[in-house]
């Protein structure tokens, strides 16, 4: 049968020698082939790999314009993974339908052991984006899979540190850091960017992304004052760029934590200067080993579970992550009686957000917490780090 859309012959045996039963066959296939192709169906489709890789192609053009970040794109490359090894690489599109992947969440409940439900549902509809893509370009006669109703009871949030905690952490940052505990002046000067870099998150309370790609070029001033309990800080005015900010919005910001930039920077030009480049205002502050690069997500990764586990956290069954820190940078600002709207103007969200993810805190907390190693007011939060050691 000549397809005159697609320029191809659809060439099948009837497999039977009775011509009566052939001639059947033959009008019940033609009046399928007919129908499928009515419907826009390609017969001869693309392969599955072909159609994520052209989609993959398709939201490169959105980080480049802005619409989604790189780590986004990351996570939907990862998300398609799974639906490459489920039907593979080489299945026509042609082959599917609607019905073809509700199967799909409980192969991978088999295969990976302990994934969650909000994994799944946002697999699912990353599936049904590209889907949508699909149909737009005339690959397939349908623009969605149907998937089972997967119920979110309860979203399993990121934890947060207690003040006690965090004491414990700087405490063991000191030693971890110290040129006796690391084995090379290379490790140590990673640890050391590490440290600064957890200092500064709790500070600035931006988001991991917001955060591992800031730039020298993001730092608009400094400026040293006290705050409110006497105690001399450096502030930093921070610029958060629409590309790396998870609403796509830029913000300028104020903030605690001057000193570790400061800090950071003195250090960079140092080891700079021994390799005959100087610091550009357009590397990232956590750089890797150019100084144009990022530092590793790996290392990053490999440092805060051996963090996690020197401090005596089981930090996978807390879920402390690195965003934890964000967490943990507004709950001090809220107990240090700062406003709602500035701590949401600062951190880049609603306040509608704050008060439904951090309005159980009562009045009797909204004061300065001190401890003996470091004070939470409503600009930040210093350390012994920060101040003379």
């Amino acid at each position: 049968m000549w397809v005159p859309e697609e320029k191809k012959y659809v060439r099948k045996t009837l497999k039977t020698r009775d011509l009566e039963t052939a001639i059947q066959r033959a009008e019940t296939l033609y009046l399928q082939l007919y129908s499928d192709i009515a419907s826009g169906k390609k017969l001869f489709g693309i392969r599955l790999g072909e159609l994520i890789e052209q989609y993959l192609k398709w939201r490169q053009e959105d980080v480049k314009g802005g619409s989604i970040t790189a780590g986004r794109l990351v996570t939907i490359t990862s998300q398609l993974k799974h639906l490459r090894q489920y039907k593979g690489d080489e299945t026509r599109l042609c082959e599917l339908d609607r019905q073809s992947l509700y199967d799909y969440a409980q192969w991978r409940r088999t295969h990976n052991i302990g994934v969650q439900d909000v994994t799944l549902r946002n697999e699912e509809v990353t599936i049904n984006h590209m889907m949508k893509y699909a149909y737009r370009q005339g690959y397939a006669h349908f623009d969605r899979f149907e998937f089972p109703t997967i119920k979110i009871r309860e979203v399993v949030r990121r934890d947060t540190f207690t003040l006690e905690e965090y004491d414990e952490l700087i405490k063991f940052l000191r030693c971890w850091t110290s040129a006796k505990e690391a084995p090379t002046e290379d490790v140590r000067n990673v640890r050391l960017m590490i440290k600064d870099c957890i200092l500064v998150a709790s500070n600035t309370m931006l988001r991991v992304g917001e955060l591992w790609q800031l730039r020298w070029s993001d730092i608009s001033r400094y400026e040293n004052v006290r705050d409110e309990t006497g105690r001399p800080v450096v502030l930093v005015t921070l610029k958060v760029r629409s590309e790396t900010a998870k609403n796509r919005k830029s913000r300028l910001i104020t903030c605690r934590g001057g000193e570790y930039f400061k800090r950071l920077q003195d250090r960079t030009e140092a080891q700079r200067k021994r390799s005959r480049r100087v610091v550009e205002r357009n590397d990232y502050v956590f750089c890797g080993d150019r100084g144009s690069d990022r530092i590793s997500r790996k290392k990053f990764y490999d440092a805060w579970s051996e963090l996690m586990t020197g401090i005596g956290l089981d930090y996978k069954k807390r879920n402390l992550t690195w965003y934890s820190l964000r967490h943990f940078g507004i709950t001090c600002r809220l107990k240090a009686g700062a406003s709602v709207f500035d701590v949401a103007k600062i951190v880049g969200t609603s306040v509608y957000f704050i008060e439904q993810h951090y309005g159980h805190f009562d009045q009797s907390m909204a004061r300065t917490v001190a401890l003996k190693n470091f004070v939470v007011s409503k600009e930040g939060i210093a350390t012994e780090e920060g101040m003379g050691d």
